[in-house]
């Protein structure tokens, strides 16, 4: 999937009539690391250590014994340890490449009627959240300018993983947002200023 390297020219063909661009931009890109990392890197490293153990004594307790057991259990005792292997390396490395990717192709638009949201990993999706409707706008501002702008209620308990963790079933329970924007506290602006607009 291409790199998306002007925003506002490919959001400018997704407007109705009438409807005008406020603002359009990406999140940061690269490796990036949440606050939600404090939590989930001690864990991946856990699970991970503990899978490899596993496979390890799997793998070495048939080696020391393989006369006691059968093809069956040689063969499916090792391979039970593996899809924990996959999902520890998952959580280790493979997690900040997906969350990568998906920042890649991601685009974020404020219009003076609806916000719009395009991302997608292995596909695109698109999302348009109306001005009107709008309630629960939240701002989280990082001290480099850059942040997230919620839409909507955050779920206290889930809020802890952070937002945009890769965490498997985090994005049912997470609101839409403008995910680690830069001059986040000026979109923030634009986008009330464009509700006041359109209540009045």
């Amino acid at each position: 999937m291409e790199l998306l390297t002007d925003p506002s020219r490919e959001l400018a063909r997704e407007l109705s009539s009438g409807e005008r661009l406020l603002w359009s931009g990406r999140p940061r890109q690269g490796i990036l690391f949440r606050s939600s990392d404090a939590f989930v890197i001690p864990f991946s490293l856990l699970w991970c250590g503990f899978a490899f153990f596993w496979e390890f004594m799997a793998v070495w307790g048939i080696t020391k014994h393989s006369d006691h057991g059968g093809i069956g259990f040689e063969i499916i005792f090792p391979l039970f340890g593996f899809p924990f292997i996959c999902i520890g390396l998952y959580f280790v490395f493979g997690r900040f490449f997906t969350d990568m990717k998906q920042r890649q192709n991601t685009l974020y638009g404020v219009t003076n009627q609806r916000i719009i949201i395009r991302t997608g990993l292995f596909s695109i999706s698109k999302k348009s959240l109306n001005l009107r409707t709008l309630s629960d706008l939240t701002l989280e501002e990082k001290s480099d300018g850059y942040g997230v702008i919620s839409f909507g209620p955050t779920n206290p308990y889930y809020s802890r993983f952070g937002t945009g963790t890769s965490w498997p079933g985090y994005a049912r329970y997470a609101p839409p947002c403008f995910d680690m924007i830069p001059e986040a506290k000026r979109v923030y602006e634009i986008i009330r200023q464009a509700q006041n607009a359109d209540a009045t």
